[in-house]
């Protein structure tokens, strides 16, 4: 007999569900991970998550596993080269503004010792954990997510408008937005 498993209705194909079960709302305090899910869902603006997490590997590979000083050591040629790699989404402008949010977080590591402790403090050092029973309730931007976003822009990060910056808050757990009735509620909520 097979358990009928409740998720939040998004995840739907196996590499949805994948990433849904194991990643979205997962915290995560490592820097280039961090950075790396900044880069995607900088890259996701205007295009569907799915169409991203299949080129996942192709930005992977085209950014060096996301090490985030030799991005930010990237030159104009090697812009290029990833401008032309298939395994990407070819968007100068994203690809670049990827090169330079790598610049912008190596700053921002120096200024707080991490990308993660620069960003956790906007949320207190905490999941902000939601109660949602219908995916209409969700929003797609909230105030703390427009404060991230001003200050992101303020020390020179691109593609980080309020609604990417909610969506990227939560992919790496500071947001918690699973359905309360999703095998994934951390907190005993279904």
């Amino acid at each position: 007999m097979t358990e009928l498993v409740t998720r939040c209705s998004w995840a739907q194909s196996p590499e949805m569900i994948e990433y849904h079960d194991t990643e979205w709302g997962v915290p995560v305090h490592d820097d280039t991970r961090l950075f790396e899910m900044l880069t995607l869902e900088g890259a996701q603006a205007g295009l569907s998550w799915a169409t991203i997490l299949r080129r996942r590997a192709g930005y992977q590979k085209a950014f060096d596993g996301f090490d985030i000083a030799k991005v930010a050591a990237f030159d104009d040629a090697r812009i290029e080269e990833i401008v032309l790699d298939p395994g990407v989404i070819r968007h100068r402008g994203k690809i670049a503004a990827t090169v330079g949010n790598a610049k912008a977080t190596l700053a921002v590591q120096q200024e707080f010792g991490s990308f993660d402790a620069y960003l956790w403090r906007f949320v207190d050092g905490a999941p902000i954990v939601n109660h949602y029973a219908l995916p209409s309730e969700l929003p797609t931007k909230t105030p703390t997510s427009d404060a991230l976003s001003k200050d992101l822009m303020k020390r020179g990060f691109k593609f980080v408008g309020s609604t990417i910056c909610y969506a990227y808050m939560e992919a790496v757990g500071m947001v918690d937005d699973h359905m309360d009735d999703c095998v994934c509620r951390k907190d005993g909520a279904s």
